[in-house]
């Protein structure tokens, strides 16, 4: 193992021991805060130093087993032969591991997000396939026990979305779906086509991280609102009270709204969770393309030429083009069953952070 490694390793352990003793200072436990953000730091090293610890002891029995290849008794000189080999492999192993652990971890993976789905390029189609992708996450969701709250839609009347913004709340969402933001295209025979022709249309999907109040602090004066009646199904008000709230941010331009609750305070509280992610992510792309960082999701335009992933219905085949990665089981996507996608894009952005290193 490299050096810069093992100094970080022990650095890491170091850190670990200090977490430990301040969290039993009775001075620490009064401060909630300060309480569970130690113990939140101390979860995230704590596999790494205990996999550090597992190598260590490898690596003290392989000294072990180099010894014993130089004893006079040949028996056991082989004996320490082979153990030497099988402790080399397991190292390796080891050591491949923990420099994926070692690879920084985002400080959004453990956040609720909010999903925008629009339907894009293909009319009709496009916006049913929007509501094919709302279900698929949904699907998801369920499939990890996440709640589902619903933030605005616009129903088409051929069916699907124009578009639809809903969160998705529960442990470590971001870091499963923050790779979906893009341009989803889908080819298959539309239900509005007569002659069974297949046509090519997309989706875009917009993925962000729900933002606290401290981290984006909102100028009041800075902002529109406006009240309307909202649209669509749900309860007895719907139609009946100016309960949707549509806020703009003067500054950024950024446009929000919410029209699924009953109570317009609820739903203005819904809209400016929605305006503070909205408002982080666009400073976060800021200062990624400031340090010369290539933004490698983005929603763009929709336009067919930008996708990220395809949809191919008649093949059964649903292909991401970041990864060059292709799976024959659309009909088990498209009821949530993305574990191989999704966990092949995030190993696939650990590499690319371990090669940048």
């Amino acid at each position: 193992m490299e050096d810069s490694m093992l100094k970080r390793l022990d650095a890491t352990k170091k850190r670990l021991a200090e977490i430990d003793e301040e969290l039993a200072d009775e001075s620490v436990m009064r401060d909630i805060s300060h309480f569970k953000n130690l113990s939140k730091e101390r979860s995230n090293i704590a596999d790494i130093c205990e996999k550090y610890d597992e190598y260590s002891k490898y690596a003290a029995e392989r000294e072990e087993a180099l010894a014993m290849m130089s004893d006079s008794d040949s028996e056991l000189a082989e004996l320490g032969k082979q153990e030497f080999h099988s402790l080399n492999q397991k190292l390796e192993d080891i050591e491949q591991e923990l420099h994926l652990m070692l690879v920084p971890k985002d400080p959004n993976d453990d956040k609720n997000i909010i999903v925008e789905i629009r339907g894009a390029v293909g009319g009709d189609e496009a916006n049913i396939f929007a509501g094919d992708l709302f279900r698929m996450y949904t699907r998801y969701a369920e499939r990890n026990n996440w709640k589902i709250q619903m933030i605005d839609e616009n129903s088409s009347g051929t069916g699907g979305f124009s578009l639809v913004s809903f969160m998705i709340k529960g442990d470590g969402v971001y870091s499963k779906l923050k790779f979906e933001s893009g341009a989803h295209r889908v080819q298959r025979i539309p239900r509005t086509e007569a002659s069974g022709r297949i046509h090519t249309s997309t989706s875009t999907v917009l993925v962000i991280p729900e933002a606290d109040e401290i981290e984006v602090v909102i100028n009041p004066g800075d902002l529109q609102v406006d009240t309307y009646r909202s649209q669509g199904a749900g309860g007895q008000n719907v139609n009946k009270t100016e309960s949707a709230v549509r806020i703009t941010h003067l500054p950024s331009g950024i446009v929000v709204s919410c029209q699924t609750e009953k109570s317009q305070i609820q739903n203005r509280e819904i809209a400016m969770r929605m305006l503070r992610a909205k408002i982080l992510s666009d400073l976060q792309a800021a200062q990624e393309e400031k340090i010369g960082n290539e933004r490698k999701l983005k929603v763009g335009t929709g336009e067919r030429s930008e996708k990220i992933r395809t949809y191919n219905y008649p093949q059964n085949r649903v292909t991401d083009h970041r990864i060059s990665l292709s799976v024959q089981k659309l009909d088990r996507i498209m009821e949530g069953d993305l574990d191989e996608i999704l966990d092949a894009l995030v190993h696939y952005d650990q590499q690319q952070k371990m090669l940048g290193e």
